[in-house]
């Protein structure tokens, strides 16, 4: 007897349906799993006889096939679990007509123990949301990952073992097993652990930041040991927009994939990334025999924070180019490509030198001229050309130390942050872009005209400075968020040369600060 269960598969985030056909025919018994699974896959075989036998129902002593449709793409993971048992249940005849006719209806996902116990899988979120755009709206997932399906607009029921999904599929038990509550949305409010306030002096690095933070803008923190690098890193966070349902959604899929959610499920927060130097290629950008997102699609709508920039591989910095370029990381493998989202605001701090002392009227330097050059040739001219905000930060001075009196704190910045981007919500209105930073080419034309005497400025820094257009595309994309700021309705001549002040890399270049 033949039956088809229908389950789902990850490529990269997308989901896809896969369906479970089973065989069974009276010969030696004999199990067969076909249709390119990967090795936790064709497990399957061992999990699901003893399941099935520790549920209550009989072992087939028969041959059987198993093929998941569509063949020619690779199977992986451990959710074809139930939905095998239950096409080898349907296909030996022990459960009912009218239950195998339920079966057409509903997908199945879940990964089973040996006693018939349903475990969690990875990549329940992105899978559902994709299978309902292609008309599946009834899903049976594990009990640990039925939030995911109330995310995803999926009507689920929270299986908790196989005897209970055949029981719901006889009409024992209704399919709608459990109230839950609906998952909550972001409220807009967010915990401030560490305040800007709490940092002294370096005020043009803190009126950086806040830039970074309502336009989307990437920063480079450049300074000797001691200034507050890190420390102005950590607060970042605290000054960020909330996240909106989409962008929510958005980041859970990643994490979903990669197995990272928590009990709750549910991601409240900006993702903050910050991944320590010595992390390899394909750790930072993503791939693997099996492509997984790696930290800058983990960063995805929020931030991603390398300290000790200068430090990372050369190869690990220049994969960085095409996520901050064009928003995304592509994986390309000899049959295939996987796309993964990174948008992503990049904080980087480094030193001037290995010792961190180079040009610094407090300590001598011990390093070499050959030890500085290197130290700085990792940081490649098209790299330092896709960041918009360059900050020298210098040591900070006893009076400043000890003043007590208390500068701006985060939820100040944080309301001129929202302000302004409700500004660029409203000008962008339904469009892709979020920010001032992921602005196109053409909305750079059409938002960010230039003002009486900017276009002297510009043509002047190009000539003297050796600006490249993508330099001046990100000066107009920071001036324009600058105007946001003072409440602008358009770019004015100062808001230009304060984004020259943030650009000392074009005057002379990394290897010589």
């Amino acid at each position: 007897m033949l039956a088809n269960v229908a389950s789902g598969c990850i490529k990269g985030i997308e989901g896809f349906i896969v369906l479970v056909e089973v065989d069974a025919v009276p010969a030696i018994p004999v199990f067969t799993l076909v249709g390119l699974p990967e090795a936790e896959v064709k497990e399957a075989k061992d999990r699901v006889l003893a399941a099935v036998r520790n549920s209550g129902y009989e072992p087939p002593a028969k041959r059987i096939t198993v093929n998941l449709v569509p063949a020619e793409i690779k199977k992986s993971g451990t959710h074809f679990d139930l939905p095998i048992a239950l096409g080898i249940l349907a296909a030996t005849g022990q459960i009912s007509e009218a239950a195998v006719e339920k079966l057409k209806d509903i997908i199945f996902i879940g990964e089973l123990g040996l006693d018939g116990r349903v475990h969690s899988c990875a990549g329940v979120l992105p899978m559902l949301i994709s299978l309902k755009k292609l008309g599946r709206a009834r899903a049976v997932v594990p009990a640990a990952n039925i939030g995911e399906a109330d995310l995803a607009g999926v009507d689920g029921f929270a299986a908790h073992n196989l005897r209970e999904v055949v029981d719901m599929l006889e009409g024992k038990i209704p399919f709608e097993n459990a109230a839950r509550p609906v998952a909550p949305v972001p409220d807009g409010e967010v915990k401030i652990n560490e305040d800007f306030n709490e940092v002294k002096g370096q005020m043009l690095a803190k009126r950086a930041l806040e830039i970074a933070a309502a336009g989307g803008h990437n920063v480079l923190l450049m300074g000797p040991p001691g200034t507050g690098k890190s420390m102005l890193a950590k607060r970042f966070a605290g000054i960020l927009p909330p996240l909106t349902r989409d962008e929510m959604l958005d980041i859970m899929q990643i994490y979903s994939v990669c197995s990272l959610l928590g009990r709750n499920k549910t991601v409240f927060s900006r993702p903050f990334r910050d991944p320590h130097h010595t992390i390899s290629d394909i750790a930072l950008i993503g791939g693997g025999t099996r492509p997984k997102p790696g930290e800058v699609s983990l960063a995805h709508n929020g931030v991603l924070f390398l300290d000790e920039f200068a430090e990372f591989s050369r190869s690990s910095l220049e994969v960085l180019r095409e996520p901050l370029e064009s928003f995304k990381v592509t994986i390309s493998r000899a049959k295939d490509s996987l796309t993964f989202p990174a948008k992503f605001t990049l904080i980087a701090a480094m030193n001037p030198c290995p010792c961190g002392y180079h040009g610094s009227n407090v300590k001598t330097c011990n390093c070499t001229p050959v030890q500085i050059q290197r130290y700085k040739a990792k940081v490649s001219g098209p790299l330092l050309d896709r960041i918009d905000l360059t900050v020298n930060l210098n040591p900070v001075n006893y009076k400043d130390w000890q003043q007590r009196s208390e500068g701006e704190t985060s939820a100040q910045i944080r309301e001129r942050v929202l302000k302004a981007r409700a500004a660029q919500k409203e000008r962008f209105g339904g469009s892709a872009t979020t920010a001032n930073a992921f602005m196109t080419v053409a909305e750079i034309k059409k938002y960010c005209p230039l003002p009486a005497g900017g276009g002297e400025i510009l043509e002047a820094a190009m000539k003297k400075l050796g600006l490249s257009a993508r330099s001046l595309d990100k000066i107009l994309k920071t001036a324009r968020t600058i105007a946001d700021l003072a409440g602008s309705a358009e770019i004015k001549k100062e808001h230009i040369t304060e984004v020259m002040q943030y650009r000392p890399l074009d005057r002379k270049g990394v290897s010589d600060i």
